[in-house]
């Protein structure tokens, strides 16, 4: 299940995006709005809940949140932008990726 966050996650949330893939979930993220959608079989079914609510693609970037160790890892096939000079799956700017994890842990974080 997919769920749109703009606030602090609640418990249940967490728990519905979890089911889908078990250890993690998968999201995507809005750097520009702090927003995020998560829960989907891939980054793009997310993206595309934040595309479908008005959310540019160029400042959405994917990620994975490991609710059990709280850990944020920034790899996904929607990463891949060379127009944007991110060449591989991985988000290389460290400025994009503090954003990404900030937002994460602000709106994930703490919830298990």
């Amino acid at each position: 299940m997919i769920h749109l966050i703009r606030k602090k996650a609640a418990s249940e949330q967490i728990e519905q995006m979890l089911n889908t893939l078990g250890t993690y979930i998968k999201l995507a993220v809005d750097i520009k709005q702090r927003i995020l959608a998560g829960g989907g079989i891939l980054h793009a079914d997310c993206e595309a809940e934040l595309l479908a609510d008005g959310c540019q693609q160029e400042d959405i970037w994917g990620a994975d949140w490991y609710s059990r160790s709280q850990k944020v890892r920034f790899e996904a096939l929607i990463n891949i932008r060379p127009r944007q000079n991110n060449t591989g799956m991985e988000i290389m700017d460290p400025d994009i990726r503090l954003q990404v994890e900030s937002i994460v842990r602000e709106l994930l974080g703490g919830v298990n």
